[in-house]
């Protein structure tokens, strides 16, 4: 591997057109897991202007057309669209199409007898982490979202003024040795309002990348690397700028581009599919094999078939070259670990209305909170590696 070399990864802001559709599924998802813990959600969204569609398959209670028509208005307001093109408030905003899981589907999860639950798909998962940042996650990906997080913060207290809900970010950093050495270039385009020019547009966000991201990182930054609004004008954004759909920002979600990714996106599903429950376990893995620092990096691969409970393969790299002691970890996370959906549910805990906060500034590196989101962050066992 490379020693020497640039990375670049990027971040969107929660008011992204695919970032509001993110956000309204995991709406669905928790709206059905707080009224039964057990329910099954495969929830799209689609937005255009002043549209929202809601599509997929539910397993559950009832909940009434009417109030989940009222909750995906919350969410459009609580991330701050009252605008000509998108608005909470329009009439005729919201469709729901949401109908019965597929019984063949069901069937392979359910358990019964003596068959264990099932995973609800094929699939392969990738967790990583590494120590280029305290929350163990690669730095572009980490400040990237912290730029837009700490901009959407001071927009929705009302300290950021004229910065309207669609943004986007993106980091170069430069790695010598393979260690994060300096940030060679920042580009941030965010939605304004037409009061504003171009020139104060940027004094308004270039502030954000100084508490963002460590002094030492940014001393060699040349202004002329800052790239605000490089268009010249982002007025019309949000929905009526472009469409969303849920999905379509897996790599924001993860690691940036800096680990593998198996391809499922996470957002509209409930645990019972492994496309996300799985990923936030390779995720809990890897991030307590660095923490326990026994390795600087640890890549993690679970892979799965539908209908059946284990996993087909467990792969570690922790890119040492030592290959006994990636034998070990693996075999230490088989006796240690039970990675059936089932096992990773109750690990994790999470039958829980938990994934709503999960659908902007990425599913990994958060801070875990006593509702139990994020549980997949906790660093609770550091002994069976470090032994």
């Amino acid at each position: 591997m490379k020693k020497d070399y640039l990375f670049t990864s990027e971040s969107v802001s929660e008011g992204h057109p695919d970032k509001v559709c993110d956000r309204i599924s995991d709406m669905v998802v928790d709206t059905y897991l707080a009224a039964e813990p057990q329910s099954r959600v495969a929830c799209e969204t689609l937005t255009t202007t002043n549209k929202v569609v809601l599509a997929g398959e539910v397993r559950g209670p009832e909940i009434k057309k009417d109030d989940l028509i009222q909750k995906v208005r919350n969410c459009i307001k609580d991330i701050g669209y009252d605008q000509q093109g998108f608005t909470w408030k329009e009439a005729t905003l919201v469709e729901s199409h949401l109908h019965s899981q597929s019984t063949d589907i069901a069937m392979g999860v359910d358990s019964s007898g003596n068959k264990d639950e099932g995973a609800g798909d094929q699939g392969i998962m990738f967790g990583y982490a590494c120590n280029e940042t305290e929350e163990l996650m690669p730095a572009p990906i980490h400040y990237s979202h912290k730029i837009l997080r700490l901009m959407a913060e001071d927009r929705k207290s009302g300290k950021l003024k004229n910065i309207e809900p669609d943004s986007k970010s993106q980091i170069t950093i430069e790695y010598i040795d393979g260690k994060p050495s300096s940030v060679k270039s920042v580009v941030i385009s965010t939605q304004h309002s037409p009061d504003i020019n171009q020139a104060q547009v940027r004094e308004l966000v270039k502030p954000y990348i100084a508490r963002s991201i460590p002094k030492e990182l940014l001393n060699s930054l040349d202004d002329k690397e800052i790239y605000v609004n490089p268009t010249g004008n982002f007025v019309i954004g949000g929905p009526d700028g472009d469409s969303g759909l849920t999905g379509r920002k897996i790599i924001v979600d993860t690691y940036g581009g800096a680990a593998p990714h198996g391809g499922g996106a996470f957002s509209g599903k409930d645990p019972t599919k492994v496309d996300r429950s799985a990923a936030y376990a390779s995720r809990y893995l890897a991030k307590n094999v660095v923490a326990s620092k026994i390795a600087s990096k640890c890549l993690i691969q679970l892979a799965y078939a539908i209908g059946v409970s284990k996993p087909l393969s467990i792969y570690v790299d922790l890119f040492d070259n030592d290959e006994e002691k990636n034998k070990h970890v693996e075999k230490l996370i088989k006796e240690n670990f039970d990675l059936s959906p089932r096992g990773i549910r109750e690990m994790l805990g999470l039958n829980k209305p938990i994934y709503e906060k999960t659908a902007a500034y990425g599913h990994f590196g958060r801070i875990p909170d006593e509702a139990g989101s994020f549980s997949w962050e906790k660093t609770d066992k550091l002994d069976i590696f470090k032994n």
